[in-house]
């Protein structure tokens, strides 16, 4: 039956200009095993005029791609415009550097994809992302060659559309890592939503769009030269999977559990600093607010007062050349001024729940956001509710994926962020134990409702924590640095690619003994 209306359209289209339009009755219930096949559809027949009237919201998904000039800004920019023209982005892929496809001897490319709704019709969506693409400065030139922006329409609803103008799904992506990368991520593992398996069964393919992936070398091939998972920070891209990144602690406050009152001094800060990087940091994460248990909370002004003396002069020694700083803050003032004075990244414990402007805040300036799992405030976190968990990593993750939707909801794409389950933060020394030993189990949770959730960076930041001490006999938090490495050499070898250190060089030595021990195996997180 479909190929006998494929054939009545090609018959058709000369005379009435119709367009061929599939509509998926009956979806699978789940397609997480090769074994689900795909049921029947229906092929019906739509006027252009008929197809663009959209009374209601179609899903969509919209491949990014590009490779000349500033291809950071220029995604940035785009998805501006797609706000802007009628479409609503609510999910975000991973960003992938790609090598170039078809053509090959021109730059490589970055790669995503936003999911989204639109009342545009699908033939309207397509002129206005034509319109996008001549905005942004693409002009005509070779197929496959070097471009500023290429934006492909990949899904639309649970339809199939062939016209002479467009084709949808995307007639390449079979045959497209990069396009099949970014698409999946924009999936849930879990089969529960109907749009998803109306477009798994569009995919032509038993298992979906998760067995072509799979079908190409799926998650095999992430951290070779053809495909990499990148984090856009300061003016590189990050790929974390090549080495575990040690972020030294810098505290400016008198009332830091483990080392208040040391560094309030802009000389003694700084001097901290530069031993922090010269033992292996390659970020700084200056914090001017106490967030251990009970911490009197600061005024925005007060903690500004703290940070900005300290923030100004550390951007000019010169042993920051090449590494990164991050702001520990939880306001969106404090947030804005530290970017805007230096600061490549933020790093907030509540995850926008203290301050949510913040989440508009990170999303306008353009930089990573470590969202961290936590229950109520530091004055309330160890409250015997926020203590209650009947499976701690499945609420961890739960919860963690609340704050991810938040922030993508806010203009904080996928790609700039990173999460932190909170180690000593509403959790009992046991949970912390399960949380450490259970990253694997956290990203599968996180994967069921967002695969690319499950692929983002994951901070872990055991250090000098009480549970350590009580472990340990050790009332003195300094000297539980070794019990620390202990935490953060379990935490890497479970997936974590950021370790937050008060002793960089320990976390140093521990992060490339993990590394070492990981050699020769692609990044499978």
């Amino acid at each position: 039956m479909l190929l006998h209306a494929k054939e009545s359209v090609r018959k058709m289209h000369s005379v009435a200009k119709n367009y061929f339009v599939s509509d998926l009755t009956h979806p699978p219930r789940s397609l997480n095993r090769a074994s689900r096949h795909i049921v029947p559809f229906k092929a019906r027949l739509f006027t252009q005029c008929s197809l663009e009237a959209r009374s209601v919201d179609q899903e969509i998904v919209i491949a990014m791609g590009s490779n000349v000039g500033d291809r950071v800004s220029t995604f940035n920019r785009a998805l501006q415009l797609m706000k802007s023209s009628g479409v609503n982005i609510t999910r975000h892929a991973c960003l992938y550097e790609t090598a170039p496809a078809y053509v090959t001897d021109q730059p490589r490319f970055l790669n995503s994809a936003i999911r989204g709704t639109t009342r545009l019709g699908p033939h309207e969506l397509l002129k206005m992302l034509k319109e996008i693409e001549k905005d942004i400065g693409r002009t005509g030139g070779i197929r496959y060659g070097p471009r500023p922006i290429d934006l492909d329409i990949l899904l639309y609803g649970n339809s199939q559309i062939h016209s002479e103008t467009l084709i949808v799904p995307h007639e390449r992506i079979h045959e497209r890592s990069f396009v099949l990368a970014p698409l999946v991520d924009l999936l849930g593992a879990s089969g529960d939503d109907g749009i998803e398996t109306s477009w798994h069964s569009l995919s032509k393919c038993s298992g979906g769009f998760f067995e072509l992936w799979n079908k190409l070398g799926g998650e095999s091939i992430i951290g070779t030269e053809s495909i990499k998972r990148v984090l856009p920070v300061g003016d590189c891209l990050l790929d974390w999977c090549e080495r575990t990144l040690v972020m030294g602690v810098l505290n400016l406050t008198p009332d830091s559990f483990s080392d208040g009152g040391k560094f309030q001094q802009v000389e003694a800060a700084i001097s901290q600093a530069k031993l922090l990087i010269s033992e292996g940091a390659a970020i700084i994460d200056i914090g001017a607010q106490s967030t251990r248990p009970f911490a009197k909370r600061l005024s925005p002004n007060e903690e500004l007062e703290r940070l900005v003396p300290v923030l100004d002069e550390i951007t000019k020694i010169p042993e920051m050349e090449g590494k990164l700083l991050s702001v520990d803050t939880f306001y969106a003032e404090v947030a804005n001024e530290a970017v805007k004075r230096g600061a490549h990244m933020i790093n907030d414990v509540s995850a926008g729940q203290l301050d949510p402007r913040i989440l508009k805040v990170a999303a306008e300036l353009g930089v990573p956001y470590v969202a961290m799992h936590m229950r109520g405030d530091p004055s309330t976190m160890q409250s015997e509710q926020n203590l209650h968990y009947d499976n701690v990593c499945k609420e961890v993750a739960l919860e963690l994926y609340t704050r991810v939707r938040e922030a993508e909801l806010s203009g904080i794409p996928l790609w700039r962020l990173v999460l932190d389950p909170g180690i000593g933060f509403s959790k009992k020394s046991g949970h912390n134990l399960e949380v450490i030993m259970g990253l694997e189990s956290i990203r599968r949770e996180m994967g069921k409702m967002s695969i690319g959730a499950s692929h983002v960076p994951i901070l872990l930041g055991p250090s000098r924590k009480r549970f350590l001490g009580e472990i340990c006999n050790r009332a003195n938090p300094v000297e539980r640095d070794v019990a620390t490495v202990a935490a953060v050499t379990a935490g890497i070898l479970n997936g974590a690619n950021i370790v937050r250190v008060h002793n960089a060089g320990y976390g140093a030595d521990a992060a490339k003994v993990c590394d070492a021990l990981r050699k020769g195996r692609s990044c499978k997180n």
